[in-house]
């Protein structure tokens, strides 16, 4: 087998084993759902173009948080000098597909709804890191995705999560 056609073939399991990774980091840096969408485009994109560089030292999860939150990190940066102040539109209903009734799916959705708000409200490098500890990766895998070392991500988690209560106020029993 080629090598790219072997680097399509792990590309595609990626996309299909991953694809949360996209939704999650996308929802997490923008609130339009066109921007959503053109955001997880441009991940999938870079993920495509690093993928040649992917040496299997950790894991394929590890790798796309990385190249994903980098993604976002930039496109964020860019788009600060255009920011527009557009409702969230973003149809979340994938995310709350398992729900028992359309009550479940009405609290779900407005739970989500509040964490991507108080998510986009954070600075990013602490929105990274909350999106990274809500994966539930160990410190180990953060520090791998984030290039910190363990011990700051255990501090600057500390404070992110601090910032995150306060922002989320009353939800945060919700969450755990």
């Amino acid at each position: 087998m080629s090598q790219s056609v072997a680097n399509e073939s792990l590309f595609q399991s990626w996309l299909e084993d991953h694809r949360g990774i996209f939704i999650k980091v996308a929802r997490s840096f923008t609130q339009d759902a066109t921007d959503v969408a053109e955001l997880e485009q441009e991940m999938m994109f870079q993920l495509w173009v690093s993928l040649p560089r992917f040496a299997g030292q950790a894991k394929p999860s590890t790798w796309i948080y990385r190249v994903c939150l980098n993604t976002a990190l930039t496109w964020r940066r860019a788009t600060q000098r255009r920011e527009r102040h557009l409702e969230p539109e973003a149809d979340i209903s994938r995310l709350t597909a398992d729900a028992a009734t359309p009550a479940d799916v009405a609290g779900h959705q407005d739970m989500l709804e509040q964490l991507y708000a108080a998510l986009q409200a954070m600075q990013p490098s602490e929105r990274a890191l909350v999106l990274l500890m809500l994966d539930d990766l160990a410190y180990r895998e953060i520090a791998e995705v984030t290039g910190l070392t363990e011990n700051h991500v255990g501090v600057a988690l500390t404070r992110a999560r601090k910032r995150l209560a306060v922002l989320l106020k009353g939800v945060t029993d919700e969450l755990e």
